[in-house]
């Protein structure tokens, strides 16, 4: 069974960094590059958002329009691990983010319906 299993994540002020990491774990057989990745946020009250999005290969990343030019998004296939380093960080960026795959590895996918597989999630908290 595959498992996406998240850290990174907490407090942090405004102007500042973080980066969150997303292991593709378990004994599914599936490999890391096999899986296209997306991150995506939830705030509370609000609805789930689209952040960003990698190819299996790393070749082709996405991003959503609010977080362009902060955030990037990256993976070391050798170590199964993905990444979303997070610079600037913004009050309005404070959310549980979340890591997701589906394995079709060369779909950069937007749509949360797209993604079989999710990590567990971890809180962002950005100070004013």
């Amino acid at each position: 069974q595959l498992q996406l299993v998240q850290s990174g994540g907490g407090y942090v002020q405004f102007g500042g960094s973080l980066r969150l990491s997303c292991v593709v774990a378990g004994n599914s057989g599936i490999a890391s590059e096999s899986l296209a990745i997306g991150w995506f946020r939830q705030a509370p009250g609000k609805e789930r958002e689209w952040v960003s999005c990698i190819t299996g290969s790393g070749a082709v990343t996405n991003y959503a329009d609010s977080v362009k030019g902060r955030f990037t998004i990256s993976r070391d296939n050798a170590r199964n691990t993905m990444y979303l380093q997070m610079n600037s960080l913004k009050p309005e960026d404070t959310a549980v983010y979340l890591c997701a795959a589906y394995r079709k590895p060369d779909m950069c996918g937007e749509s949360q319906w797209s993604f079989a597989y999710w990590g567990q999630g971890t809180q962002v908290i950005v100070s004013s």
